[in-house]
């Protein structure tokens, strides 16, 4: 069939939203939103599979999490804004997954790997089957194009596993349905954009921008006021010399390439402009520059989030209303898949 173009993407509810997560993910979807019917979505079931959290903090968490991606640009009116576990169909179709994915799939993960560490039996299942709940959260939508950063590319790729083997599985009766094609559900695409798609920290340019770092030097959050991201980038590790004219003097030089990266993005222009700009100078000259840049940019940001989570209810009725027009999405999809499957009711 011929599956109509929809955008899903989301974040958990977790932690201070920082840089990355801003030139990285919502600028982007910002832009999708001009093109594409979008959905997106605050994951806050994925929120809980790693660790406890506490109640009241996660409530918090998600409303700041919506204050932001309104903050960075995101029109409720435009794309669907809501939290995850207002739509129960994305648990019901996540446990048809979870009898079509394999084993042997899951254990190819590397996140969970990674997430779980050495203490693997005491992971939760949730944390062990969370790329089977996004292959639900995408495809009740019946989504057709995610952002994606590198690190979700893996469970993107599951997601299309998922759909591929549902699609065999019951290609009888999907036929039978009337999709002469054989396709139910879409293999959906990554869409990796823009110039800074990948934020690395700001004390290691080998790691990406993260949450969870212990040092907070290390980011630059989106509740940071001025004169923190200006200490922040003045404190931001770099090399002796000075900043290249071209690009492959950046080849082996991270910091530097993380720096002129950030600038690029923020001012919405390419590395190799930034460096005809700058190339030569110290990188005191353009450390002020980069937080001159970022000062302008993310301040109304933050202050728009201040004044949106200085409303809750507002904020709870966008979360509402998005999530009853994700409903009316999703449900139909998630009814069709259960009689598929051969469920009654």
């Amino acid at each position: 069939m011929a599956f109509k173009p929809r955008v899903f993407s989301g974040m958990q509810p977790t932690g201070n939203l920082h840089l990355g997560n801003y030139l990285g993910a919502l600028v982007r979807w910002v832009e999708m939103e001009k093109t594409h019917e979008c959905i997106y979505c605050i994951v806050d079931m994925h929120a809980i599979t790693a660790a406890w959290q506490d109640p009241k903090e996660l409530q918090t968490a998600i409303r700041d999490v919506t204050a932001a991606y309104i903050a960075a640009g995101l029109d409720p009116r435009k794309s669907i804004l809501f939290n995850q576990s207002q739509v129960s169909a994305h648990a019901e179709l996540a446990w048809i997954f979870n009898c079509t994915a394999r084993l042997g799939w899951l254990n190819r993960m590397t996140q969970f790997k990674e997430k779980a560490g050495k203490d693997r039996e005491n992971a939760s299942i949730g944390l062990y089957g969370y790329p089977v709940l996004m292959a639900a959260d995408i495809l009740v939508y019946r989504g057709t194009h995610v952002p994606v950063g590198e690190d979700q590319k893996q469970h993107l790729e599951l997601t299309r596993d998922i759909a591929q083997k549902f699609n065999s599985d019951y290609r009888k009766e999907i036929a039978e349905a009337g999709y002469t094609d054989g396709e139910f559900f879409p293999l959906a695409e990554p869409v990796i954009m823009g110039t800074a798609t990948r934020v690395m920290s700001l004390r290691d340019g080998t790691k990406k921008m993260s949450k969870s770092d212990a040092s907070d030097l290390s980011r630059i959050n989106m509740t940071d006021d001025a004169d923190t991201i200006a200490r922040k980038i003045q404190k931001a590790k770099t090399d002796a010399e000075g900043l290249p004219s071209e690009e492959a003097g950046l080849a082996s030089r991270p910091e530097a390439d993380n720096l002129v990266g950030i600038y690029a993005a923020l001012k919405d222009t390419t590395k190799l402009e930034v460096l005809r700009e700058f190339g030569g100078s110290q990188f005191s000259t353009f450390k002020k520059a980069l937080a001159d840049v970022a000062v302008t940019r993310l301040t109304p940001v933050n202050a728009e989030m201040r004044r949106l989570v200085s409303d809750p209810a507002e904020i709870d009725r966008i979360l509402k209303d998005g999530s009853e027009r994700a409903r009316a999405i999703a449900e139909p999809i998630l009814a069709e898949t259960k009689r598929l499957v051969g469920f009654i009711g």
